[in-house]
């Protein structure tokens, strides 16, 4: 007998966390159609769902209702965000979405803002958990090289290495709402993370970032490292992050893990963590469905990700959203 599963709505389908969580549940055989919403008519995950939308911009004041007609379309009864763009307006209607008979595993707004906004995270966690030193007044910076990156950013855009002081002043005043901080010189790393529906994380898996490009791991190794996995869910349940969320740390030049950021969503590379043993949006829907979750059996693997190609005749591209 074939396993009743909810249909499940994937925002974000040109991003790769979105086009990651769409073959996840490809990968655990989900018989619960798989839908995928974005901007922009030529994003892959549009047609690696069993149908993709067409929708206006997150902060259009047309999103909510476009999406409201696809979740009665649909009979979506998960949505599981995987874009920085889209999450802040779910998280705002997760009461509409709830009434609606829709689970929208997202965190609230509150904690959401409280990662997105990078001198506010500083300013909540420096003294509970590790940070490299940030501030967004260069002359309080007096070791170089140092970081400067946007308060607000994402996918690395817009981020700096300034060697001296002349650089930083440079940078600075070519761009507004920026912050600087201390240089990490050590490897990278990001932690996957799994929170129950409640707030409390489950699970984390630590991977190495051996290559980035844009922002999106595209060589990475999944590692077995208690401190990374202890740090990062005692941030997460600091924070009260829903469903999956990912890490950033880096190490100091002594070696010490320091958290560079959170992001309240699944990570462009969370599919590694797929192939490793946790199966991310799979173990969404499973708590979703008020199942029991077990701890994964992770491997330690090392992934190399390369361009895979979706070929459209003319007549096949999905038309915009009106």
């Amino acid at each position: 007998m074939e396993e009743d599963n909810p249909n499940v709505l994937i925002p974000g389908a040109g991003g790769a966390a979105g086009i990651g969580a769409i073959k996840s549940l490809r990968l655990a055989h989900y018989s619960g159609k798989v839908i995928s919403t974005d901007i922009n008519p030529l994003s892959a995950g549009l047609y690696l769902a069993d149908r993709g939308y067409i929708v206006p911009a997150a902060d259009d004041s047309r999103f909510m209702s476009s999406i409201v007609e696809i979740i009665h379309n649909d009979d979506i009864e998960v949505i599981l965000p995987t874009s920085g763009f889209d999450i802040v307006p779910y998280s705002q209607n997760k009461e509409e979405l709830r009434n609606l008979g829709v689970v929208p595993v997202i965190s609230d707004y509150s904690a959401i803002e409280s990662c997105t906004n990078k001198l506010k995270f500083y300013s909540l966690l420096k003294n509970h958990f590790e940070l490299p030193y940030t501030s967004p007044e260069i002359s309080e910076i007096n070791d170089f090289p140092c970081i400067v990156k946007p308060i607000y950013g994402k996918g690395s855009r817009n981020v700096f290495l300034c060697s001296d002081l002349h650089e930083l002043t440079q940078i600075t005043s070519k761009y507004d709402g920026m912050l600087v901080q201390e240089y990490l010189p050590g490897k990278e790393y990001t932690v996957d993370v799994m929170s129950d529906l409640e707030g409390h994380a489950l699970f984390a898996i630590p991977r190495e970032r051996i290559e980035v490009k844009s922002g999106i791991s595209s060589k990475g190794r999944v590692v077995k490292s208690k401190e990374l996995i202890r740090t990062s869910m005692d941030l997460v349940n600091y924070l009260g992050l829903i469903g999956p969320s990912c890490v950033q740390m880096k190490l100091d030049s002594h070696g010490l893990p320091k958290i560079l950021e959170v992001n309240p969503r699944m990570g462009g590379a969370t599919i590694m963590a797929t192939y490793a043993g946790a199966n991310f949006p799979k173990i969404v829907v499973d708590l979703v469905k008020g199942e029991d979750v077990a701890l994964p059996t992770i491997r330690e693997i090392t992934v190399v990700r390369y361009y895979d190609e979706v070929v459209l005749d003319d007549d096949s591209i999905i038309g915009r959203f009106t």
